[in-house]
């Protein structure tokens, strides 16, 4: 009996850790390293919906540029390998950003995308803002990417719930600040780990938070003894 114990245990702990080994690659598998503080946010933005802002949640940010019709491959691509995978999870959220005047392209796109997916598209925003705006939230980032002239870009990037832009520090020797969403390969193979990582981070805080919670509230429930 304790050998079939063993030997299913081993079936089943196996390939979580090998999982874990080859999913985190350089990048440690419960934290997803910081490449920039102080993301700006959106103060000042128009949107589909009250009260936009990238703290609090844990935000893919794309930038559609006034050619929004020319990235749609991009947000299919994005909505079938992440979007549909994670949008269930707590606080969050992508954010697409545009320059003022494309908000019917806005709305056009989200109705595609919605009669295209068998998912909820709410944690699919739109928000809007003048070349200044747009060009100020994209260069808090601090990458090694540029908004073409139409300011957009096919790159996406995560961004945690404290305004801190997440990537690797090590990938094929660069750093990778914004994952290509033209790309399914890269999607695949490298923003989907990522976007596991982050979550499986936040996932774990909260469970140390909530545990600490539980053992302060057990401890001033007993009554001191006499």
């Amino acid at each position: 009996m304790t050998k079939k114990n063993l030997v299913l245990g081993t079936l089943f702990i196996l390939p979580i850790v090998v999982y874990l080994f080859f999913a985190s690659g350089v990048n440690n598998f419960y934290r997803l390293p910081i490449l920039t503080k102080g993301v700006a946010d959106l103060e000042d933005f128009n949107s589909d919906t009250d009260s936009l802002q990238l703290q609090g949640s844990i935000t893919i940010l794309g930038f559609l540029g006034k050619d929004a019709e020319n990235k749609k491959g991009n947000i299919f691509n994005l909505n079938q390998k992440i979007y549909k995978r994670f949008y269930q999870f707590n606080d969050f959220q992508f954010v697409m950003l545009l320059p003022n005047g494309t908000e019917q392209t806005a709305i056009d796109l989200k109705e595609e995308l919605a009669g295209a997916t068998d998912t909820d598209t709410e944690k699919w925003r739109f928000a809007f803002a003048d070349e200044f705006k747009l060009k100020e939230v994209f260069n808090s980032l601090q990458s090694n990417l540029s908004l073409d002239e139409n300011l957009g870009s096919p790159y996406v990037f995560v961004i945690d719930k404290e305004l801190q832009l997440r990537g690797r520090e090590d990938d094929d020797g660069n750093k990778l600040y914004g994952y290509d969403a033209r790309s399914v390969a890269v999607i695949n193979n490298k923003m989907e780990d990522d976007v596991k990582i982050i979550l499986a981070e936040y996932r774990l805080a909260l469970k140390k938070n909530n545990n600490y919670e539980n053992r302060r509230e057990s401890i001033l429930k007993k009554k001191p003894e006499r």
